[in-house]
């Protein structure tokens, strides 16, 4: 039979294989925790790369919408300020147009109206150049190549002088404020040379 001595050997034999056998396991266990928190921790670093460049796209994005707002902002303050008064030179136009008028049917030979002629042709060239201060220009040339934005055809005439769909005659001035259209002028076109 075995002895007690044999025993205890034997008993710590079992314990050291059971030692050993947990230490195996462990480190079985430890290698595979290593691993899985390599692979976790290479996709938490992959995340983070994503979530980095995400951030950063958005930060870019958001910089540059403000930026363009402050474009579009000073873009619509400087129209505002540029036709502002674009209510109030429509309003002006038709008393240019009574002066016009009046200067076109005023008896000039008459010597009694010739002070108040003079009164109303020096009010006319004063508004003129009061408006033109502001940026309102005059459409008044004759002779030019008909451009449909800025005129209105009211009649088409034959003419040897005038060349083909030109400018004959401006019956109502047009005009614009700092280069946009107040009110076309109404013109006669030139058809060309009769046959």
């Amino acid at each position: 039979m075995s002895s007690p001595d044999q025993k205890k050997i034997n008993e710590t034999d079992i314990n050291q294989i059971e030692i050993e056998q947990d230490n195996t396991q462990d480190q079985i266990i430890s290698s595979e925790i290593t691993k899985d928190n390599t692979e976790n921790l290479a996709i938490l670093e992959t995340n983070l790369v994503e979530l980095k460049n995400t951030l950063r796209d958005t930060k870019l994005r958001a910089q540059a919408e403000i930026e363009n707002i402050r474009r579009r902002t000073k873009i619509d303050i400087e129209k505002a300020h540029k036709f502002a008064l674009e209510k109030f030179a429509n309003e002006l136009l038709p008393v240019i147009d009574n002066l016009e008028r009046a200067l076109e049917i005023a008896d000039k030979s008459n010597p009694a109206l010739v002070p108040m002629i003079e009164g109303v042709d020096l009010t006319m060239k004063t508004l003129l150049d009061a408006v033109h201060k502001f940026g309102i220009e005059i459409i008044s040339q004759t002779n030019v190549p008909f451009n449909p934005e800025i005129h209105q055809a009211m009649s088409m005439l034959d003419s040897e002088e005038v060349e083909s769909n030109h400018v004959i005659m401006v019956m109502q001035h047009g005009y614009t404020l700092n280069g946009r259209l107040l009110r076309p002028a109404m013109v006669s076109v030139s058809k060309g040379k009769k046959n």
